[in-house]
């Protein structure tokens, strides 16, 4: 069989990572695999891949949106190039990923997607497929994308338009292509979102559950000089990771969880960008974003206990990272990641940063004992 997986990025973070791994499955079965990806390749030598546009194209598709609010209608150029490569391969599966990126025309792909006469499944990352704008409404209690979406509450979050509201029009316009597609299924990798599509317009569709999965070659206990490299040896490393700290994953209940510990616990967290670097106290101690899936289960492996505050998440694939280093993870009831702590051992808390401390303080006190 020859798989066609298509998503923005390739090898990195949790949906590039997820690809990568899905290829080299299949490639030891003795599938042929082709990754196509719009921006970012990380250790991917061993799949064969293909960029979709330039560095340019994903630019000026981004200015676009920025003003124009019109994320996944720019490089038609770039798309139709890619059509081109991809009727030359001729695959038998296509398998979609992340959609959103500014790197594809939706209207081309999908009028290729309709007529094409292959077996298309589609992995759904976030919610954006059935929204006119966000990848998650949770947060700010909006439920237009039920019925057809308008002035957008989150207009200026990812993919941020600074102008222009275009939410009703982008609703219409994925809905008229995203339904009737012949022979699609969608994947999932929780309940939490096998619920929001089935109440959205893409309900048409077969929906299977599928959790994801890590490489545990490469996250297992890894031991490391991190702790020594930092000045933590003697501390209660509490981690956060995320490869983009938006509001929705709960920077704020770690800087509020910062005030209330003493000695000998310290919040690590990882992937600040470096104005949020600046801006949280210097109690925490922060890191930049790592490409490297090696590093990253070293941080783990160090840490005492993993906190995920995110109260919107369709998997929570870094608890489960920690799951695999050893290191037990604490996250938000009614959300995603509370089904990876039912699973796997972790502990669900209500909202809120006093209800993590307790959490983080139970969780320590029965491991030291």
């Amino acid at each position: 069989m020859k798989y066609l997986f298509i998503n923005v990025l390739a090898g990195s973070a949790s949906t590039g990572r997820l690809c990568a791994e899905k290829c080299r499955e299949l490639m030891r079965q003795g599938d042929e695999c082709l990754l196509a990806f719009g921006r970012g390749v990380t250790g991917c030598e061993d799949i064969p891949t293909l960029q979709i546009g330039t560095a340019v194209d994903y630019n000026l598709h981004a200015a676009m949106s920025r003003v124009l609010d019109n994320q996944g209608f720019g490089s038609r150029r770039a798309t139709a190039e890619f059509l081109r490569r991809v009727r030359e391969y001729d695959p038998d599966v296509i398998w979609l990923h992340n959609l959103h990126g500014y790197y594809l025309n939706l209207e081309l792909l999908f009028d290729y997607l309709r007529g094409c006469g292959k077996k298309i499944l589609w992995t759904l990352h976030d919610c954006w497929a059935f929204t006119g704008h966000c990848t998650y409404f949770d947060f700010v209690g909006c439920d237009r994308w039920k019925t057809g979406c308008h002035h957008c509450p989150q207009k200026k979050a990812y993919p941020a338009s600074l102008l222009l509201d275009g939410s009703k029009r982008n609703y219409g316009k994925k809905k008229a292509l995203f339904t009737g597609i012949p022979n699609m299924t969608l994947l999932v990798p929780s309940h939490w979102l096998e619920r929001r599509v089935q109440e959205s317009f893409l309900r048409e569709y077969p929906v299977e559950v599928v959790a994801n999965t890590v490489n545990t070659g490469i996250f297992k206990p890894t031991p490391s000089d991190f702790r020594k490299r930092y000045g933590l040896e003697n501390q209660k490393i509490i981690l956060g990771v995320a490869n983009i700290w938006e509001e929705r994953k709960g920077l704020k209940d770690f800087v509020a969880l910062s005030g209330m510990l003493e000695e000998p616990y310290r919040i690590v967290l990882v992937g600040l960008s470096p104005e949020q670097r600046r801006q949280v106290p210097e109690r925490i101690l922060t890191l930049p974003r790592t490409a490297s899936a090696g590093e990253l289960a070293q941080i783990y492996s160090a840490a005492d206990v993993y906190v995920n505050p995110s109260v919107e998440e369709t998997f929570g694939m870094t608890a489960l990272e920690a799951h695999c280093c050893g290191t037990p993870s604490i996250v938000y009831e009614d959300t995603a990641c509370e089904e990876i702590a039912a699973q796997y051992g972790g502990i669900a808390v209500p909202r809120g940063p006093e209800n993590l401390l307790r959490a983080i303080q139970e969780l320590l006190k029965e491991v030291e004992t």
